[in-house]
């Protein structure tokens, strides 16, 4: 699906999306290659994974960012953005989730989205009573949960603690690590979900897996690195702090 308009710049998150009309009519926060590869792969297959897992993620597609959109754009910051394939997730009505209404949250969706993000390493969803960046946000036209970004995934520097210690829903974490029960069924889940493993890896599109247009030098995201990460969920101790 090709964008055909760009329309502003999202001042929201690290990667600062640019916000993008498509063909379809429908607006998209638009994360292009001049992001880094490594960040579009951790969105699309981390996206991918919290889909099958039934988490409220936005919906997301790949996009396509004609050169000739660029050239006629009125902007200084499109190396920021870059040409060709990109990720794009639907523009929603939401406002950004608070702590004082982490408890509108349905229990079970929070112990959800804090097991995958413990499975998948994305320490990017902190908040606390001073803010932070939980990446959660509400969405009041359905009166529900959305769940966004994902670009931190797969952290090779992934810190347990600070994730037990910071995450919006940290709350749920005794939780699980205290329930053996809990812990098989995400067990399940999680190990049903890596059934589509492969599949989700063949939809990357290929020019993200190199740093330059010409395909010379090759991404550092590592797919038998990340996907023996993921199994770590079939080993004891898998929600030890240690």
């Amino acid at each position: 699906m090709e964008i055909v308009e760009i329309l502003g710049r999202s001042q929201q998150g690290i990667t600062k999306p640019f916000i993008c009309r498509a063909e379809d009519g429908l607006v998209y926060f638009v994360k292009g290659p001049g992001g880094g590869a490594r960040s579009l792969i951790c969105e699309w297959i981390a996206g991918q994974l919290g889909r099958m897992l039934g988490l409220p993620i936005a919906p997301f597609v790949i996009v396509e960012i004609p050169q000739e959109l660029l050239t006629f754009a009125m902007r200084n910051d499109l190396s920021e953005l870059g040409t060709g394939k990109a990720f794009g997730s639907r523009k929603m009505a939401v406002v950004e989730l608070s702590a004082s209404h982490v408890d509108y949250v349905p229990e079970e969706t929070r112990r959800d989205v804090l097991a995958f993000d413990w499975w998948v390493r994305n320490g990017d969803r902190t908040l606390g009573e001073a803010g932070g960046n939980p990446n959660l946000f509400w969405d009041v036209e359905s009166d529900g949960l959305v769940v966004l970004d994902h670009n931190q995934a797969f952290d090779r520097e992934f810190s347990a603690e600070a994730f037990a210690a910071t995450h919006a829903f940290r709350d749920q974490f005794g939780t699980i690590s205290g329930d053996w029960i809990l812990q098989q069924e995400y067990r399940s889940r999680f190990e049903n979900v890596m059934t589509a493993w492969q599949s989700i890896c063949d939809t990357v599109p290929p020019d993200w897996w190199f740093v330059d247009v010409e395909r010379t030098v090759p991404t550092d995201f590592n797919l038998d690195e990340t996907h023996q990460m993921l199994l770590r969920c079939l080993a004891d101790g898998f929600w030890s702090l240690r």
